[in-house]
């Protein structure tokens, strides 16, 4: 078999949709998935591993990365820089592993018009309720911070129709399960397969 390229996918929803629980669950299941680490400038929080969680950067490193146009896809938000490393990104889908990026519709917006055959997935809650209902369950945050944090996801979750795949996570292993046959749908594809399987087809097919 030849190797073949991994994949890339962009997840996005808004927060308490329960997509970090779902990669988490993904990768957990399969070792040739990752999910791709960011850069930010900002402070690591309590239990945060650089090169884990983030690469915890200075804003002036930071800066010089966009100036030498190392990012696929850069963002500030607030007083703080979020960024996507082309080099990474490249290494592991060469080593034939599939890559998830872990941002919002604006970064899927700019990564589309670089690499247009990145696979993207919006991932919805099952109704506004249960989506406050997470945020409050996370004990976490104060009335004040949810309510933020629902206006936001209302604004977030009008760009569903950007993405290529709409999971409604109602159901957890239901949406995990959605989620596996969309990575393994792609892997099935026939210009996947061909390489993959080109010493076979060519035994199969003789010029």
């Amino acid at each position: 078999m030849s190797q073949v390229r991994g994949n890339l996918f962009i997840l996005s929803a808004p927060s308490g949709a329960g997509k970090s629980s779902l990669i988490n669950a993904l990768l957990e299941r399969h070792s040739d998935m990752k999910v791709s680490v960011s850069h930010t400038t900002r402070q690591a929080r309590p239990g945060e591993n650089n090169a884990e969680h983030y690469h915890f950067v200075a804003v002036d490193e930071f800066k010089k990365l966009i100036e030498t146009n190392d990012f696929l896809e850069w963002a500030q938000v607030f007083e703080n820089y979020y960024g996507t490393s082309k080099q990474s990104i490249e290494i592991q889908l060469a080593q034939g592993i599939d890559v998830f990026l872990d941002i919002d519709w604006q970064g899927a917006q700019q990564i589309r018009k670089v690499l247009p055959q990145v696979q993207t997935i919006f991932i919805l809650p099952p109704s506004k309720d249960e989506l406050e209902n997470r945020l409050n369950n996370r004990g976490q945050d104060s009335e004040e911070v949810i309510k933020s944090r629902m206006d936001k996801a209302q604004s977030e979750m009008s760009h569903y129709n950007e993405f290529d795949y709409l999971i409604i996570n109602d159901d957890f292993d239901t949406a995990l399960y959605q989620l596996e046959t969309i990575v393994f749908g792609q892997r099935l594809k026939r210009s996947n397969q061909s390489l993959k399987f080109k010493t076979l087809i060519s035994d199969l097919l003789p010029a």
